[in-house]
């Protein structure tokens, strides 16, 4: 009998103890997977406003920063507010990308893109440069997926061939944002026949899936293709969600719900795939809308 009453005590605190990992940023941390992730689109934040960014990141305990970048800012700049990242273990990646990398000018973007990053870190020290570049394309976007969806397709996957080149040749990672409805489209081209998300996956060394819902259960839903297969392919994922306003529904966004109730659906999330090798952990789109969320 006493034994059986130790076994109660031990589940009621096991249970106590599980329900309150829902609650806050700090206790979601705690059984954080991988990476803490967040965009940063606008780059001018890291001149007005460096100190605040840093200490935020600092405070959510942010580990991975996607940094658009706008080559009319000073490499100062950068290297300064990359050396200070690092210093809290915050890696920060080159972020750029637009619809219209598709069409046939795109070419150029991606060139200058890896090209300011190739130099800017050969001039730059190790806690200064960039860890990886992550882009952030969205095909879908550009006018020719309306009327020749199969021929942006290819353009897109010549993209992501000609940017897997790249980032080999100045051996950095390369990541890239991925909707989650890609498991739904299929391509036959040069390139072979299949699901365009399996394609994608085996490209490139880490995808974050536009998981964009605000309730745990169907975000869990809407990546388990994705993280199936990433598994299989010993590739990583991460999990990512919105914060900012949204027209395209009611279920979209956390811009609404507040931070606690968004805390909440991350942690069932991170506790489902938790023993998935592929689920390499969450991001939130993006910082600037997190910053001013609501409690």
């Amino acid at each position: 009998m006493k034994k059986y009453v130790s076994l109660k005590v031990w589940i009621a605190i096991v249970v106590i103890i599980g329900s309150a990992l829902s609650v806050t940023s700090e206790e979601v941390d705690a059984m954080v997977i991988g990476d803490k992730a967040t965009w940063l689109w606008d780059t001018s934040i890291i001149i007005e406003d460096q100190e605040n960014i840093l200490l935020f990141l600092e405070n959510q305990h942010v580990n991975k920063v996607y940094l658009q970048i706008n080559p009319d800012i000073s490499s100062d700049i950068y290297k300064h507010f990359i050396s200070h990242a690092a210093a809290s273990g915050i890696r920060i990646y080159a972020l750029d990308g637009a619809a219209s990398w598709v069409s046939a000018e795109g070419n150029q973007n991606l060139n200058d893109l890896f090209n300011w990053v190739s130099t800017y870190n050969n001039d730059s020290a190790e806690s200064e440069q960039f860890s990886g570049v992550h882009l952030d394309v969205e095909p879908y976007l550009n006018s020719g997926w309306s009327f020749d969806q199969m021929q942006t397709i290819e353009s897109y996957q010549a993209l992501l061939m000609q940017a897997r080149e790249k980032a080999n040749q100045i051996q950095l990672p390369l990541e890239v944002d991925m909707p989650f409805w890609f498991d739904d489209i299929h391509f036959n081209n040069s390139f072979g026949k299949g699901l365009l998300a399996e394609w994608v996956i085996d490209q490139v060394d880490s995808v974050t899936i536009m998981a964009y819902r605000d309730k745990a259960k169907d975000i869990i839903a809407i990546v388990k293709h994705e993280l199936a297969y990433a598994k299989k392919v010993n590739k990583s994922i991460v999990v990512g969600v919105e914060t900012g306003a949204s027209e395209e529904g009611e279920n979209i966004t956390f811009y609404e719900n507040g931070e606690v109730y968004m805390n909440e659906q991350l942690s069932l999330v991170q506790q489902h795939y938790r023993n998935n090798t592929a689920f390499h952990g969450m991001a939130i789109h993006y910082v600037e809308n997190w910053m001013n969320m609501q409690p």
